[in-house]
């Protein structure tokens, strides 16, 4: 099951509860604070810390 792309909008991330930045082509949500992306598996964001990757220093500041 596919969420709507609207429902990206309003998801904050975990830790900071910041927004987070919907990368369609990497299927990712990025939290440029964190510099972290969380995973888009299934249509599904996993929004677990543990789960987040490490963005590069530069990934984080081109969004």
């Amino acid at each position: 099951m596919q969420l709507d792309t609207k429902i990206f909008d309003i998801l904050a991330c975990p830790v900071c509860k910041g927004k987070l930045y919907h990368d369609r082509q990497k299927s990712m949500l990025i939290c440029k604070f964190h510099k972290v992306a969380y995973p888009i598996k299934d249509g599904c964001p996993v929004l677990l810390f543990k789960e987040a990757m490490p963005l590069d220093d530069n990934q984080g500041d081109k969004l």
